[in-house]
């Protein structure tokens, strides 16, 4: 697979959460990306694979090993692919789909529930400059449980051991073991000790 010119670059600009202009090289670099994730998530998607073999394809779209411990039902589908980090003993079941441009950091030991939606990226507000994109990183702690339907918007961190219940939309921080439901996600509970 031939390297994408100006991924490095891009990464860079994402990571500093730079704005992103559309028709800028770095746009383009993007759009690159997303098609070789697209093949990707078409070949894992497409039949069945070992868990070996999964592991490998992630490792391939995220473009750095993932963790011999990763877990993933597919289907799967990332906008991007290389800005998603893993950490050990992380199961993602399957529909889920990430926008991983402004980046996806799950610590170890997460549960991510069916169809979860994480998202990166807010297009400018101004009608002008809609196809400008704005990074947003979005960080989750170690252990924490998402439960089915899961959206979590670019930005937000979720604390160590937090659950996030069934179909909810997470619009700022969680705390630490918080337990947070609805749309937008507010917290109702914490996660007993033990």
């Amino acid at each position: 697979m031939a390297k994408i010119q100006g991924l490095d670059e891009l990464l860079t600009a994402l990571n500093a959460g730079e704005t992103i202009p559309g028709g800028s090289p770095h746009h383009a670099a993007m759009h690159a990306a997303s098609q070789e994730s697209l093949r990707i998530a078409a070949e894992l998607n497409g039949r069945y694979h070992s868990p070996a073999e999964v592991r490998a394809l992630m490792s391939e779209l995220t473009g750095h090993p993932v963790p011999e411990s990763f877990q993933l039902f597919p289907p799967f589908s990332a906008d991007f692919g290389k800005n998603i980090r893993f950490g050990d003993d992380v199961f993602i079941n399957s529909g889920c789909r990430f926008q991983d441009q402004g980046g996806i950091e799950i610590g170890a030991g997460c549960l991510i529930g069916h169809n979860a939606v994480i998202t990166t990226l807010n297009h400018d507000m101004l009608p002008s400059r809609r196809a400008d994109m704005h990074p947003a990183r979005v960080v989750i702690g170690l252990g924490v449980w998402f439960g089915a339907n899961v959206t979590v918007l670019p930005g937000v961190r979720i604390g160590d051991g937090a659950v996030v219940g069934a179909g909810s939309v997470v619009t700022k921080d969680v705390p630490a073991g918080a337990v947070v439901v609805g749309v937008p996600a507010k917290q109702v509970g914490t996660v007993p000790e033990g």
